[in-house]
């Protein structure tokens, strides 16, 4: 393409779109993300902006112009004016100077943001190399959007002449239709295909062993010795949850008390076809295994594929000696975003048929052979908890304890709560009551700032101000939202977002999509990663009477040591 036939109008929309993608957002992201969707974004503002020229200045005038088009071709034409109009070694010098220019003062400016936001969530500064990966994922993203824009301009191209060798009236239009629709066409078809892809690879995962981990030799486990529930049936976070998880020897190591072996049950969809036959299996396994002799009693909706957070899991079983029991079902082997696209409502369905077959049960015991009920929910697997349950007061009715962790923002009652919150508490940190009923957690300590009285039954979230699964609200598109009011220093802001974050009408909530895909690769405490304050989250809502510090001390630097590398609940 030469270089004067490059628009003036596509250029600068490019460089803005370029611009903006690169200003910091919630969480870091690597040179590599950061390089492929700025060269993507340039390519769609070049793409918009030469479009837009294209009809200021060619489009046939009807009737009279409007005076705010009147005033962008004097603009234009002035540009037109100002710009120099040399050609061929001098225009390519001198747009190279000037791109050479920008490129060096606006990329030192980018590696400031992305290097604060990675020090407000604890991550060492980009490496040098991280510049020269930047420029060529930068290129290569700009290649990937040319590409697709001179396909498209090809196609209206063809169509266009189609139309005009027909006779066909306004064909221009036309073919701006019809180059819509065959657009719509392919990435339909590139979607559909990929969520077959997407369906297969996890279908794959769900059959396979996760290394290290054998059959149950203990009865106290489903698919262990005279249960019906199959090995084979779990899945592969089944089998995880089902063959993980530490023996009363190891807590007895880590709190220094006697411990029991927990109680785990766990029905995946290879072991019944309907939630309603999982639910009954697994009240059968709880009552098999004792699991409604022991002291605490968890009812755990998973992730979209199946997974529960060992972390989770791990801790609870730690804190309270083993003497718990731990019951959950699959209800699909794919991630938690292609569960949430295809049925929204599978969660929601799964948590109800599990907690009120777990609670019709639990009912006909004497009330003080009861154990204490709680419920527990991870990200999507907190979306269908709590919808199950239904508001604050059925949940607080319905059960004994309840933890959400990082709740989504669709999540109900969640985002009731958020908006009833007392005045003067942050969006990211609210307070309701005072924390008379249920109280928000996102450093260690959170809990115990509040001076009033936590009454039982208590719930409580976990979440944090960088984790975009919470903040992802559509109205982020046309509306600032509150927890980017203002500085860090006034309570604009979470203590760990950076102030050089600002609101741009729908540029910022496609920040939060990629931020929702690096939330965890951030350390605990930050994004979508709660390791470090699970364990207080499970203390703050099922409080022991004389608990041992230095115990909940060791216990809490065990579960800080296990790996987020593998898996995450983004993509399970």
């Amino acid at each position: 393409m030469r270089i004067r036939s490059l628009s003036a109008l596509g250029m600068i929309t490019a460089f803005a779109f370029f611009s903006v993608s690169l200003t910091p957002s919630l969480v870091p992201r690597p040179a590599t993300f950061l390089g492929l969707l700025g060269g993507l974004w340039a390519s769609v503002g070049y793409g918009l902006g030469s479009a837009a020229q294209h009809w200021l200045t060619r489009s046939p005038d009807l009737g009279r112009p409007r005076r705010a088009r009147q005033r962008l071709l004097l603009w234009i034409e002035r540009l037109r004016e100002l710009a120099p109009r040399p050609t061929g070694l001098v225009s390519a010098l001198g747009i190279t100077v000037i791109g050479v220019a920008y490129a060096v003062a606006y990329g030192a400016l980018v590696v400031h943001w992305q290097n604060d936001v990675r020090a407000l969530v604890e991550m060492e500064p980009m490496e040098n190399t991280g510049v020269l990966v930047f420029a060529g994922t930068t290129l290569l993203g700009v290649a990937l959007g040319s590409v697709v824009g001179i396909s498209l301009s090809f196609v209206r191209r063809r169509i266009r002449r189609a139309l005009e060798r027909r006779g066909a009236r306004s064909a221009r239009p036309a073919s701006l239709v019809g180059t819509a629709l065959v657009a719509a066409v392919v990435l339909s078809i590139i979607l559909f295909g990929g969520m077959r892809v997407v369906d297969g690879i996890y279908d794959n995962l769900n059959d396979q062993v996760p290394e290290g981990l054998l059959e149950p030799s203990t009865a106290l486990r489903s698919a262990g010795p005279g249960s019906p529930v199959s090995w084979d049936g779990l899945g592969r976070h089944g089998r995880a949850f089902i063959g993980g998880g530490p023996t009363a020897e190891d807590i007895g190591e880590v709190t220094g008390v006697a411990a029991m072996d927990p109680v785990r049950v766990y029905v995946g969809v290879g072991n019944a076809d309907t939630l309603a036959e999982r639910a009954r299996i697994a009240v059968e396994e709880l009552e098999r295994t004792g699991g409604f002799e022991r002291s605490v009693l968890v009812v755990a909706t998973p992730t979209g594929s199946g997974w529960l957070e060992a972390q989770a899991v791990d801790s609870l079983e730690y804190l309270h000696g083993g003497d718990t029991a731990i019951v959950s079902i699959q209800y699909s082997f794919l991630p938690s975003w292609a569960s949430f696209l295809f049925d929204a409502e599978l969660p929601v369905d799964a948590s109800r048929a599990l907690f009120d077959a777990v609670r019709s049960k639990w009912e006909t015991l004497p009330p003080q052979q009861r154990p204490t009920l709680a419920v527990y929910g991870l990200s999507l697997g907190a979306t269908g908890m709590q919808a199950a349950l239904g508001s604050l007061d059925d949940i607080r009715d319905k059960t004994d304890a309840a933890l959400f962790v990082g709740p989504p923002n669709s999540s109900q009652p969640w985002r009731d709560l958020q908006a009833a919150r007392d005045p003067g508490s942050p969006e990211w940190q609210p307070v309701l009551r005072e924390g008379a009923e249920v109280r928000w957690l996102s450093k260690p300590g959170d809990f115990a700032r509040l001076p009033g009285r936590w009454d039982q039954p208590r719930v409580a979230y976990l979440q944090h101000a960088t984790d975009a699964v919470t903040w992802m609200d559509p109205r982020v598109i046309w509306q600032r939202p509150e927890w980017l009011s203002g500085p860090a220093s006034e309570r604009g802001r979470g203590a760990d977002v950076s102030d050089a974050m600002l609101w741009f009408p729908g540029v910022t909530y496609l920040h939060l999509v990629a931020d929702m895909i690096m939330g965890v690769a951030v350390p605990a405490g930050h994004g979508h990663n709660f390791g470090d304050v699970i364990v207080d989250g499970w203390e703050g809502v099922l409080p022991r009477a004389g608990a041992d510090q230095a115990s909940v001390s060791r216990i809490q630097t065990v579960i800080e040591s296990y790996s987020r590398d593998v898996e995450d609940p983004i993509w399970e």
